[in-house]
């Protein structure tokens, strides 16, 4: 592996540690306002959206840019994202947090199915392999933590079945997240994935403008039960600014290695959950936790490399895929600005 190609891999590595250690925190500060009894998703995740849409938004009309994939593509995955944000927060009200860190993991085969389809990607048996050990290594976590998380929740099987709907959500946006943002990467680099994210999250924010009214409705009387004390007020705030910082790495994730390994590095995020409750409650760590760490460190090593490989070495056509309709006439749109301008300052 050449030097350049290792500095890419461990940037990616990095990043997707940093996307998981932020759902982390956002996982944390949600069980937390469950345990306080607040039950206010929509409201969670209008706020999240708010800050994401007053940040992006603003520099996105600022400058001008241009979308370069159709609107309804934005509309879709706003949607989606939405409702996949909406489902899992409120499943946090029914089971253990351990249940659905369990459960989110079926993100990973939705994923894997749905590039295959979607992207025509294609896996060789040694990424398979890492990703089973990436699995393992969260299996450790979960046999770790029975009897810590504490309780299955007063309605697991509700909060259960939220989780799993929630998670074909995050595999129809995550693999919505990647298919574009690979043409918009080769039209202008790497910063042009953020790009796509952010004009989505203005959609989401508008389309989370509805649902926040009706929360006004739906969510009236347990908002006018919250005790909105400076720990709850914290709480909210610490949600909105881990989810906006999750939401603006996870472009760059996307564009460098796509949904597959992207949703493998979240695997961890109940490691960095175990880091942040000894952190704030001084608990004692198992060292089972440290060897699921090394396990799905390994497997994600595993299935880099191959995925490097698999990119450089294997069949071109096999990492092609058809673009959705506009691509191809908003990225030459965008190829023919750059002429233009290079040709006027010359």
């Amino acid at each position: 592996m050449e030097r350049k190609e290792a500095w890419r891999l461990a940037l990616v590595l990095f990043l997707g540690q940093l996307v998981s250690f932020f759902i982390a925190i956002a996982s944390f500060t949600s069980s937390l306002i469950a345990e306080l009894g607040t039950d206010t998703p929509l409201t969670q995740s209008w706020f999240t959206y708010l800050s994401l849409s007053l940040v992006y938004g603003a520099v996105f009309l600022f400058r001008g840019q241009r979308l370069m994939v159709p609107w309804y593509w934005y509309l879709a995955l706003a949607i989606v994202d939405v409702q996949g944000n909406y489902l899992i927060v409120k499943a946090y009200q029914y089971t253990s947090i351990t249940s659905v860190t369990l459960l989110d993991c079926w993100t990973i085969p939705w994923v894997i199915i749905l590039t295959w389809i979607a992207l025509g990607t294609r896996y060789s048996p040694w990424q398979f392999v890492g990703a089973a050990v990436c699995v393992l290594g969260l299996g450790l976590v979960l046999l770790s933590d029975v009897g810590v998380s504490g309780g299955g929740g007063s309605k697991p099987i509700i909060g259960d079945t939220l989780v799993i709907a929630g998670t074909v959500c995050y595999a129809f946006s995550n693999v919505g997240e990647e298919r574009p943002s690979r043409v918009i990467g080769n039209a202008r680099d790497i910063w042009g994935a953020s790009w796509y994210l952010q004009a989505t999250n203005y959609v989401c924010f508008a389309i989370t403008g509805f649902p926040n009214m009706l929360s006004a409705v739906l969510e009236r009387k347990d908002l006018e039960s919250v005790k909105w004390s400076a720990t709850m007020i914290c709480l909210f705030g610490g949600f909105a600014a881990a989810t906006f910082l999750f939401y603006t790495v996870v472009p760059f994730v996307m564009k460098m290695s796509g949904a597959t390994l992207f949703n493998l590095s979240l695997l961890t995020s109940d490691m960095w959950a175990v880091a942040i409750r000894v952190f704030f409650y001084h608990d004692q760590v198992d060292w089972l936790y440290y060897l699921a760490f090394g396990l799905v460190a390994i497997g994600l090593i595993i299935y880099s490399v191959k995925e490097n490989n698999t990119a450089n070495g294997g069949d071109p056509e096999a990492l092609q895929y058809e673009r959705i309709p506009q691509e191809s006439s908003a990225v030459n749109g965008q190829h023919e600005t750059c002429s233009d301008t290079n040709t006027e300052r010359a």
